[in-house]
């Protein structure tokens, strides 16, 4: 069922008030300086503490002494904290001489929501620094932002084995939250009627849906497509789920003309990995998995598309993150809409089956093609 709120209507309205208008811009520009604020607050516990306080609240004298730090440190950080309604002050304060801080609702997501907490690691530990060349990178169509990584790769995906353990940790479990949550939801739609028992995991990564389907289904053999470091680390976790009789690998960049796909599957999945291409690539990964797909082979797209969302915070961190593809990953790709991704796909010869939209709570699509 469709219960997406977007339609373009939405974007063709402006009824905000100037003043509050005027507020919006002011949080754009002082963005930078307010992430690194709330980053410290983090880093240094200080929300945690303010947290643990509860109603009765916290001074700032006592924040400064348990975390060591000076009071006129903790002392910007929380009232920059204030205005951004991450801390409020308690009822009983009056005066600065007796103000107390407890935890905002905009706080405690920041604290215990994994999908912002996903977010916010991802942003700091791979984006940060490389957004600082988006406009370069949109005018090359390069990730020109990339370089804060490594001046090697032409893309991130070839390094992500080689990224240090603090930034990987914060790639993958963006990663995998996202998708993941879908995963339980998708599994009976794709082995519902007539199971597959041959599936291509094209992008199988670290081959978490792979081992979620042999989990699922006992019957399935699962190959997966991916770059060689992917693959290697995929071998690893199969083999540690007691699949790697089950989980084969097939490694090659899937847009290199040399590297071939396994003929006649009766599925070939994608999760969350058309958007790490330009659509012009997306139909040309298509046209391949139509060459080798079957008459009846199904093909299984898992995606979240921006305008078929149900809440404004989901599709405002779908937008969000076509900019770490534009500036990090590749230059080129971005999250899509469900049209410009459906007629992408049909262009290789594909037609669209079924479509299953708001599928978990970050409200995934799973789209399924046939010839």
């Amino acid at each position: 069922m469709d219960k997406s709120i977007y339609s373009y209507d939405k974007y063709k309205e402006d009824e905000i008030r100037a003043i509050d208008a005027r507020f919006e811009a002011q949080k754009i520009a002082f963005a930078p300086m307010t992430f690194q604020a709330i980053r410290a607050m983090l880093e240094l516990g200080l929300l945690e503490l303010i947290e643990a306080a509860g109603d009765e609240g916290i001074s700032i004298e006592e924040l400064a002494e348990k975390t060591k730090i000076s009071k006129y440190g903790a002392g910007v950080l929380c009232e920059m904290a204030l205005g951004m309604n991450v801390i409020r002050l308690t009822e009983s304060s009056t005066c600065q001489k007796d103000e107390k801080y407890i935890l905002g609702k905009t706080g405690w997501f920041l604290l215990n929501d994994n999908l912002t907490i996903a977010n916010f690691n991802f942003t700091n530990d791979i984006c940060y620094k490389g957004a600082f060349k988006l406009k370069e990178s949109v005018i090359s169509g390069k990730p020109e932002g990339l370089k804060e990584f490594s001046d090697k790769w032409t893309v991130i995906y070839e390094g992500l084995s080689q990224l240090d353990e603090r930034s990987k940790k914060s790639w993958f479990e963006f990663d995998h939250f996202y998708s993941d949550i879908a995963f339980p939801v998708a599994l009976p739609v794709v082995f519902g009627n007539n199971p597959p028992k041959t599936l291509v995991d094209i992008g199988g990564n670290t081959a978490k849906w792979s081992i979620a389907c042999c989990k699922y289904n006992p019957d399935v053999n699962v190959t997966i497509v991916d770059l060689p470091g992917q693959t290697a680390v995929a071998e690893k976790n199969a083999a540690a789920a007691g699949f790697a009789d089950r989980i084969g690998t097939c490694a090659g960049n899937v847009l290199d003309e040399t590297t071939k796909l396994p003929e006649n599957a009766d599925a070939y999945w994608m999760s969350q990995f058309l958007d790490c291409f330009s659509l012009k690539q997306v139909t040309k990964i298509a046209r391949k998995i139509f060459q080798a797909a079957g008459d009846n082979s199904k093909v299984y797209v898992l995606e979240p598309l921006w305008d078929k969302q149900q809440f404004e915070g989901n599709a405002y961190s779908v937008m969000a993150t076509s900019l770490y593809f534009t500036c990090m990953a590749n230059g080129n790709s971005k999250m899509y809409r469900f049209e410009e991704l459906r007629d992408a796909i049909e262009a290789a010869g594909f037609r669209l089956k079924d479509a299953h939209h708001n599928l978990g709570s970050n409200a995934y699509s799973l789209l399924e093609f046939g010839k």
